[in-house]
């Protein structure tokens, strides 16, 4: 029994040729059926690591735009702020007045003449941070900066309300010196 069982059982006559033609056309076609499927099966994976790749990279594509986005209007606020406050600033305001104001933990002083340092009492001009530097700015302007950013105006001078009234009017009747110099 050196053949095929195939041909030990055509010989034997349980099967005949038109039979074993059938079996082998059928067995070939299931064949070639799981080849496709398996490689369908690999199209398929292979489908869905490119959709969820592509996916992936469009939602970096949209966070890094968006970021983007933020950091161009933040640059665009800033540059509609330095236009408002220098094409609004005090000009012609320099003087032999000093006035001394308060910057962070620093004690500033601007030279100012005389009108100018009566509004900055009157809390008619604000100072605010400009260019490594200082502008004034008048009262009517005061709140569009304010809304833009309020950090680069310098805060008003806070009254000390520690002393009684008594105390303020006893105060009062001494003046001080227009020469005394901190």
């Amino acid at each position: 029994m050196a053949g095929s069982l195939f041909d030990q059982l055509k010989k034997s006559g349980l099967v005949d040729e038109k039979k074993a033609k059938k079996v082998k056309r059928e067995k070939y076609q299931q064949s070639k059926q799981n080849k496709s499927k398996k490689g369908q099966t690999t199209q398929t994976e292979a489908t869905k690591l490119a959709a969820e790749a592509a996916q992936q990279k469009s939602e970096r594509d949209r966070q890094l735009n968006q970021e983007r986005q933020q950091q161009q209007a933040q640059k665009a606020a800033k540059a509609e702020l330095y236009q408002l406050i220098d094409s609004n600033r005090l000009k012609n305001v320099d003087g032999d007045i000093a006035y001394n104001f308060v910057d962070g933990t620093a004690v500033k002083t601007l030279n100012v003449n005389a009108d100018t340092h009566k509004r900055l009492v009157a809390d008619k001009i604000r100072i605010a941070k400009f260019k490594g530097g200082y502008a004034l700015l008048p009262e009517t302007i005061i709140e569009k900066v304010a809304q833009r950013d309020s950090s680069v105006l310098i805060p008003l001078a806070q009254k000390d309300d520690t002393l009684s009234k008594e105390d303020e009017e006893y105060y009062a009747q001494f003046e001080v010196p227009d020469d005394l110099i901190w």
